[in-house]
């Protein structure tokens, strides 16, 4: 009988987040030792971008630098995580039996968004990953939505991990580097404004974010990388105990900010 896990909400940053973890990763490596060892893990990383929600098969997964530019050492970097077809299966059965759409794919490997947290949290790649797909173009509540499908996997030992930023505005990073590193006001209003909104269980403005949160648009010019916050909201089933277990700021813009959705009563 495998122990029942939360649902978790992780940053990865950019990507020197491997080089440089500090107390973000400090934070995600200390919440991962508390977990009961995971059947299996489910994640969903805001760069894997499709049209419907598709599951990897692979039984070896590619460890993917999907960046440019950046320092050497993050391109001899291996994230030796394998796959599991049979876990798979169960999400992919667990996405179709809540009437979504599902595709698989039998090659895909885990891109920056999903072995950067993973090599933070489960250095010695021991438990099997399953990578499941965001969906941009279906928003938030399509997010939720798959969230919700994914939730009764929890009670099967599946971990499931949505990994994204709380705010993600390339342009204003550029620009923070540009004139002396300053971090925009919007960027901890954002963060706050989500913390509280959780805190109270407001679902609906949650979902809504873009029209009721301070700087809602500007932190996320595109919304890929909070969708998989909205994964982990709607995988932690209702009456979801939700904890912020990091805050904090990178890069000057990246709010790093980290949730765990457990069983039990809000708090």
């Amino acid at each position: 009988m495998n122990p029942s896990q939360p649902a978790l909400f992780v940053p990865h940053g950019a990507p020197t987040f491997a080089l440089n973890p500090g107390a973000a990763g400090a934070a995600l490596a200390t919440k991962a030792a508390m977990l009961a060892s995971p059947r299996a893990i489910v994640i969903v990383s805001a760069h894997w971008d499709t049209a419907v929600p598709t599951v990897g098969f692979a039984e070896k997964l590619e460890t993917i630098h999907d960046f440019w530019g950046f320092p050497e050492a993050l391109y001899a970097i291996r994230y030796p995580a394998t796959g599991c077809p049979e876990a798979a299966r169960e999400v992919a059965a667990a996405i179709a039996a809540a009437g979504l759409p599902v595709a698989s794919d039998a090659r895909r490997g885990l891109d920056h968004g999903a072995w950067v947290p993973l090599r933070l949290m489960f250095p010695h790649a021991e438990v099997p990953v399953v990578p499941v797909s965001v969906q941009s173009r279906g928003g938030p509540e399509q997010a939720y939505r798959l969230g919700q499908a994914l939730a009764p996997l929890r009670d099967k030992g599946f971990l499931i991990i949505g990994s994204g930023s709380l705010t993600h505005n390339l342009r204003d990073y550029q620009a923070a580097w540009q004139n002396g590193g300053q971090t925009p006001a919007y960027v901890r209003q954002f963060a706050d404004w989500l913390a509280g909104r959780v805190a109270s269980g407001d679902v609906p403005a949650l979902l809504d974010y873009r029209r009721q949160a301070p700087g809602g648009a500007q932190a996320h010019p595109s919304e890929e990388h909070l969708l998989p916050f909205h994964v982990a909201l709607g995988a932690g089933g209702d009456n979801a105990r939700a904890t912020r277990f990091h805050a904090g700021i990178d890069d000057y813009v990246i709010a790093m900010d980290a949730y765990a959705f457990e069983q039990g009563e809000p708090q």
